[in-house]
């Protein structure tokens, strides 16, 4: 029955975790690890921007910073390349999944070794897989959190301690976060010196070891003044991953187990051991300061709360039952809902057509693309304005004057005429807040003549300066269809971002498009964002639809 169990929770969680290769920035990793394996070289100086190299340090250290964004991933880049390129999307999302179900594993393998119940390792597998599923994406950072487990779990068994400085010295390869094991090495030895542990002495010496190995790097130890940056970066400050943790707003996993890890561990305080107080500090900080680190809380609290839990009890032989069929049953519905096993790219929400337009017509004007459109882009070989790596703030900010500024200021056109750019690749919104991006709405003015619309479908646009031979020119009045078209798309695709059909509605209502905004309003009623009723929405949908 063990084995029956343990079978059908790898299962349900590398179906969990199989979700289309969708992660904007994973075209530029697979492309960084193309440029890795077939150059045999680090990509330093940036050879995907040509806007990078010209553009002054905002900061003292900026150049350190790029440097260490252009490298500290090299290796786990090449991996994920080399999969690709062995199996196509299909291996990445497979790598992902079963990277992330090994996070999982491991969780649930530290929780068995101390509470003795297979049960309660199972329960917390699936308790850090409630949170992991928030950090399902194709890139070098789960390698961290998988690392970090690896790493507790390590100094949990205790008898494969040389395990420890070859770990690290991968992971100061794969990703920047290797310095959270220096903090699992601290605080266990802490733990053993305070307890004076017969192996105090190999601990202190394997986690020495294992620090300074974790410094042969492309970049040594210069991650902590790296991170001290991004602190202080206006850049880093705008992205999701940076933000700070979100207390006050609707529960959801990551407030639960912090919670409820902390109250069983101020119920049990007596009994907590060194190592688990230091850790919850630690990864509890970093969660509350930014999002990216709330996955360390979601490896560590369900192995404290299965460890510290005051009201345990034997649970009968038909839990073990309930607890397969439960899994069996979720495990047949992933799988008929087709969320399950998603072995593909999510290439609709990516300029395909764009990138093999300008491919295909030898278009090599200096390119502005979005943000998230950088990545891809890079993939399918173009050099871009901006991507994912941000690797600088003058070219970030520059990058939202000229996108965010709204139609009639004359120094956007003198901006993008700094940067030589001759090619524009667009969408039109920002899918999380609904915003649609003011340069669009611009470059449909008549006054901005200068800017010819070459090509679109549901995904992007393009724009020319200069219109080579053989390329027809489209009607702007098209660009308002357009607008219908990709919101529609990534509303039917992705339910659950469905704000650009609210501002389409408020944007046909302004303009006294009735039919349109009717259209769009419905298909946001239809999807309504986060669940709740838009009572102003329902409004004037209700009086569309009266006259």
């Amino acid at each position: 029955m063990r084995k029956l169990l343990l079978a059908l929770t790898a299962i349900f969680l590398l179906g969990l975790f199989s979700t289309e290769l969708s992660d904007s920035d994973a075209w530029w990793h697979l492309a960084t690890g193309r440029y890795i394996v077939t150059r045999h070289r680090l990509p330093v100086p940036d050879p995907f921007t040509y806007t990078t190299a010209s553009a002054a340090p905002a900061y003292p250290g900026e150049e350190r910073t790029r440097r260490f964004n252009l490298t500290h991933e090299w290796l786990s880049q090449a991996v994920w390349y080399l999969i690709y390129r062995g199996g196509g999307a299909a291996a990445v999302v497979l790598w992902k999944a079963l990277l992330l179900a090994l996070l999982c594993g491991l969780t649930g393998l530290i929780a068995t070794r101390r509470t003795n119940s297979w049960l309660w390792g199972i329960a917390a597998a699936m308790a850090a897989a409630s949170l992991a599923i928030e950090f399902a994406h194709d890139r070098p950072s789960i390698l961290s959190y998988v690392f970090t487990a690896a790493c507790i779990a390590i100094f949990e068994h205790r008898k494969q301690l040389w395990l420890v400085p070859p770990l690290l010295l991968i992971w100061a390869n794969c990703h920047g976060g290797f310095f959270l094991g220096w903090i699992v090495c601290a605080a266990y030895a802490a733990e053993a010196l305070l307890r004076r542990a017969p192996d105090a002495r190999r601990i202190l010496v394997v986690s020495g070891i294992a620090i300074a190995a974790s410094g042969i790097n492309p970049n040594g130890f210069a991650v902590i003044a790296t991170i001290l940056s991004y602190r202080r970066s206006a850049m880093q400050a705008t992205l999701t991953e940076w933000a700070r943790a979100d207390l006050w707003g609707p529960p959801y996993a990551f407030d639960l187990l912090l919670y409820a890890s902390a109250l069983c561990l101020a119920a049990s305080w007596r009994r907590v051991r060194t190592a688990d107080w230091l850790l919850f500090a630690a990864f509890a900080a970093a969660a509350l300061t930014a999002f990216r680190n709330e996955m360390l809380v979601g490896l560590l609290a369900p192995v404290l709360i299965a460890g510290y839990f005051p009201w345990k009890r034997r649970l009968p032989v038909a839990a073990w039952y309930a607890a397969a069929a439960v899994l069996l049953v979720a495990s047949v519905a992933g799988c008929v809902r087709g969320s399950f096993f998603q072995l593909r790219a999510a290439e609709w929400r990516y300029p395909a057509g764009a990138a093999a337009f300008l491919r295909d017509r030898h278009i090599s004007a200096p390119l502005f693309n979005t943000y998230e459109y950088g990545g891809y882009l890079i993939w399918r070989g173009a050099r871009v304005f901006i991507d994912g790596r941000a690797l600088s703030e003058t070219v970030f900010q520059d990058y939202r004057y000229i996108l965010g500024t709204p139609p009639g200021d004359a120094r956007r056109d003198r901006t993008l005429a700094r940067y030589g750019v001759g090619a524009i690749v667009v969408n039109a919104f920002e899918y999380n807040s609904g915003v649609l991006y003011p340069l669009v709405p611009a470059l449909a003015q008549p006054s901005e003549a200068g800017w010819k619309l070459v090509y679109r479908d549901p995904q992007s646009m393009v724009f020319l300066r200069d219109v080579p031979p053989g390329v027809s020119v489209l009607d702007k009045s098209l660009i308002v269809p357009h607008l219908e078209a990709e919101c529609t798309l990534h509303v039917e695709r992705d339910p659950a971002f469905s704000l650009c059909a609210r501002t389409l509605g408020d944007l046909f209502l302004r303009s006294g498009d009735r039919e349109r905004a009717r259209r769009a309003l419905a298909l946001y009623l239809a999807h309504p964002y986060a669940g709740m009723d838009d009572p102003e929405a329902r409004r004037a949908y209700t009086g569309l639809l009266q006259h």
